[in-house]
């Protein structure tokens, strides 16, 4: 049984060799096809000894050293001797049986160069990553078809400089091929040489909208749903708490207050003043030793109440005894505040002095937490009105009206969101998606992130494309 890969062979003599096994072993008697004529011949020229590798026995290598004739072709003016070959046992030009090296590609395939080496050699069937890589590459790749829907997104080759693109089809989530770049005529050259495509499941770039409208104009393109109604989401919870100022107010919700919040005025008014003067933004940051997206950030609010927001508290282990330090602080302002950690230990307060002074700077000990985030505002907003209840709808009306600027993004939201609905009809009738190729390139990270950014271009897609 241990042998049965061997069957097509005649075993002559297995010795046992301490580190390894040996296998002496011939082919059998009888004719072999000339590979260039197909005329069958049975004379023997002479004989030769192949040696080769073959799967290891109780952790033990196994060497297989197999006399292989050499036989004269009959055939007048062809090749005057060949050798016989043993399809699906030995291999021509190989150096292992063909049972090994279908192991030795599974490993590859999933682990590449240097883990693909270091795991057979564990296993006792030791070989180089170059050999990994090669055995992984000679790997065929899935004939090339072309299907109804595909699935195109684009993947980072190096962050920010290199980009490359990936297709796949959206009904069976199968690879199809990787192109080296995202633009739009690499992909137009792509798409004229299969024709056939019906469907194109993309994200919000331009780039691939253009390639399909030139080159598939009859072609129906669905964009990715998910993504722009999570762009909406996001932009929603940014004005959100950047009109903190004026919803907070008719709540009588508590804003940042005391050190940090004047911080935080000055600071927009540090990065206002060189931006009024015409200096860029890079050379801001350089001169007020921030990083340039704090810069953008304070950049972008036209008033620097903007900046300030509606605090986010988690639930403390000091909420229990807010009105206790509420009433000492009311009574004696100057109260010490290890004298109060005292008090609040006696009555049962598991905590650190550290967490009550944080506690007590901002400002939670004199205001009650508010019972509306900026997150459940903006959640509101994008709530289809119909599933809400009539106490939200009461809110939403109060905090929308609360100034000229949250009225009008709640409008701006609304017919938004409509107009998505009205626009992007294929996303939200069809059943197809971009999250099976968003899905491929989280795989394509994991992959990347394995050859630890070394492997080109060229077996990087090979290992895309075989799954």
């Amino acid at each position: 049984m241990v042998s049965s890969g061997l069957s097509p062979l005649v075993i002559e003599d297995v010795a046992d060799e301490g580190e390894r096994i040996m296998v002496r072993a011939r082919t059998p008697q009888g004719t072999a096809v000339c590979p260039v004529c197909g005329a069958s011949s049975g004379r023997v020229h002479g004989y030769h000894l192949r040696t080769v590798a073959d799967v290891p026995v109780d952790g033990r290598r196994v060497v297989v050293r197999v006399r292989v004739r050499r036989l004269a072709c009959p055939t007048r003016g062809c090749r005057q001797t060949f050798r016989e070959q043993m399809p699906g046992v030995l291999d021509r030009y190989q150096r292992r049986t063909a049972r090994l090296t279908m192991q030795v590609k599974a490993v590859a395939k999933e682990s590449a160069g240097r883990a693909g080496s270091r795991l057979p050699a564990i296993l006792a069937a030791g070989l180089s990553r170059h050999t990994a890589l090669r055995a992984l590459l000679r790997i065929p790749l899935p004939t090339g078809r072309t299907p109804r829907v595909i699935g195109v997104d684009d993947f980072a080759l190096r962050r920010r400089h290199r980009y490359a693109t990936v297709i796949i089809d959206a009904e069976t989530h199968e690879r199809i091929d990787v192109l080296p770049d995202r633009t739009a005529d690499t992909l137009e050259a792509w798409l004229r040489g299969h024709p056939g495509v019906e469907v194109v499941c993309r994200d919000g770039s331009a780039t691939y909208a253009e390639a399909i409208r030139r080159a598939l104009p009859d072609a129906v393109q669905v964009a990715d749903r998910w993504l722009l109604w999570h762009n909406l989401c996001e932009a929603s919870l940014s004005e959100v708490k950047a009109y903190s100022t004026c919803w907070a107010a008719v709540l009588d919700a508590p804003l940042y207050d005391g050190p940090r919040a004047r911080t935080t005025l000055e600071r927009w008014h540090q990065v206002h003043g060189p931006l009024e003067k015409g200096v860029g933004l890079l050379e801001c940051a350089r001169r007020l030793q921030l990083a340039l997206n704090t810069v953008k950030r304070y950049a972008r609010a036209d008033r620097p109440e903007r900046m300030l927001r509606v605090p986010k508290y988690r639930a403390s282990l000091v909420d229990p005894y807010r009105e206790h330090l509420r009433k000492r602080r009311t009574e004696d302002p100057a109260v010490p505040i290890s004298h109060l950690f005292e008090e609040i230990k006696a009555l049962g307060f598991t905590g650190c002095l550290n967490l009550l002074h944080k506690y007590i700077n901002q400002g939670r000990a004199d205001h009650d937490r508010s019972h509306i985030s900026p997150r459940r505002l903006a959640r509101l907003l994008l709530t289809r009105p119909d599933n809400l209840k009539a106490e939200h709808h009461e809110l939403l009306a109060k905090l929308t009206a609360a100034c000229p600027e949250m009225t009008q993004f709640a409008a701006v939201v609304g017919d938004f969101a409509e107009l998505q609905v009205r626009a992007v009809i294929a996303a939200f009738t069809l059943p197809y998606s971009n999250g099976p190729t968003e899905g491929v390139n989280t795989k394509t990270k994991r992959i990347a992130r394995q050859m630890h950014g070394r492997a080109g271009f060229t077996l990087l897609r090979h290992r895309i494309l075989l799954g």
